[in-house]
């Protein structure tokens, strides 16, 4: 028997695409996972890079965090305000009053700019707009690959700046004291990276965060990087995900970005996620 039905032994899963995802019907999300449960939740991860858990209820804060620690040591956002006693949740609010729509310039994997980036990111969604909202996933596996071997070796040795004062610098605003308390982290990585658990080898820079390729002249830095925004945001890469009320989605940050479509105002989004703790990438 075969990882793939072992894992369908335990969990109902289905491909969400031929390139990216899965969608898993039948673990309730708001009871302890099991050890089978957990393997094959891991192993679909791995697989599949991002899963959409359907047939959800929301779960608390607390339950939340307690699903997040399954995987990991959780991570804190170094710039958004933090849901009241629970510092590890990140509230996902966009309405008629937003200014911006979290996550919704461009693709992008969470936090690159920190030295240890997000593991994954575990969101659910309580409120939708009655249409629109989506999110947008795109492999990295695949970008790296669909390189020319050539593009490969000249990328594999170069390493990027990962920045964030530009983008996180009055983003994130509270009622008590207008901008949060904010950190600015920055980080070298590799443009491409070899996935801890997999070995695999993906492209590692997205809009929000690098800035630049060190060692290259800034004209061939931005003409490089040019390259990779656009070429990592091909159709063949990529996935839309239309969410169902209290889906819980949980992506890879090591091997795909996102990008959630703000296409609905002046309806509200509402949702809350919470992020693990990765390594520092090579």
């Amino acid at each position: 028997m075969n990882k793939s039905d072992v894992m369908n032994n335990i969990l109902n899963i289905k491909p969400f695409a031929p390139n990216l995802g899965a969608v898993i019907t039948n673990v309730d999300l708001s009871n302890d996972i099991n050890d089978e449960e957990l393997k094959g939740i891991r192993d679909a991860f791995h697989k599949f890079q991002v899963l959409f858990f359907q047939n959800q209820s929301e779960i608390s804060p607390e339950n939340h965090i307690k699903l997040g620690r399954y995987f990991g040591d959780l991570h804190i956002h170094p710039a958004a305000p933090k849901m009241k006693n629970y510092p590890q949740i990140f509230e996902i609010i966009t309405d008629k009053n937003s200014k911006i729509a979290n996550g919704a310039e461009d693709f992008h994997s969470d936090v690159s700019c920190d030295i240890e980036p997000p593991l994954g990111t575990m969101l659910q969604l309580h409120i939708l707009p009655e249409c629109g909202g989506d999110t947008m996933f795109a492999n990295m596996y695949m970008a790296y690959e669909a390189l020319s071997n050539q593009m490969q070796k000249f990328l594999s040795d170069l390493k990027a700046s990962h920045e964030s004062v530009h983008f996180y610098s009055g983003r994130y605003k509270t009622e008590t004291n207008g901008e949060s308390k904010t950190e600015y982290p920055s980080a070298i990585h590799p443009v491409i990276r070899t996935h801890p658990e997999t070995g695999k080898k993906a492209i590692f820079v997205n809009k929000f965060f690098t800035t630049r390729i060190l060692g290259l002249e800034p004209q061939e830095s931005k003409f490089i990087l040019n390259f990779l925004f656009s070429h990592i945001e091909k159709t063949e890469f990529q996935i839309r995900y239309r969410w169902n009320k209290n889906d819980m989605a949980f992506w890879d940050n090591r091997c795909t970005i996102h990008k959630a479509l703000w296409d609905y105002f002046p309806h509200e989004r509402k949702g809350r996620r919470v992020t693990i703790k990765g390594d520092i990438p090579v």
